[in-house]
């Protein structure tokens, strides 16, 4: 599999938008706060909702299922860390934005 999924440019949500992709098997969110590009996984850790419908608050997404919020920075949930989304790394290359799905271990 590869590291890095390479979001189509006709993708990048515009300022205060958010959009579905699919990397392989993968369900990612991709946002656009105050020009600053967050992407997370589109399933709530507690129960597996999806989070794409969920309320945003500045950097922080409320899952429309059961209301626990999350920060789309690190994806731990507000106030604890017993829960946590996958919160991906972004890499701009060459003009083009990647997400990164996978550390590599060095």
């Amino acid at each position: 599999m590869n590291n890095r999924f390479e979001v189509p440019s006709e993708k990048i949500p515009s300022l205060g938008q958010r959009v579905f992709l699919k990397a392989g098997e993968q369900s990612i969110i991709l946002f656009n706060i105050d020009n600053q590009l967050y992407a997370i996984e589109d399933s709530c850790p507690h129960q597996g909702a999806s989070l794409y419908g969920g309320k945003l608050d500045g950097c922080t997404i409320k899952c429309p299922a059961h209301g626990l919020r999350f920060n789309l920075a690190d994806g731990f949930m507000v106030n604890s860390e017993l829960l946590k989304l996958n919160a991906y790394c972004l890499e701009e290359i060459n003009g083009r934005i990647y997400i990164v799905l996978k550390q590599e271990v060095q």
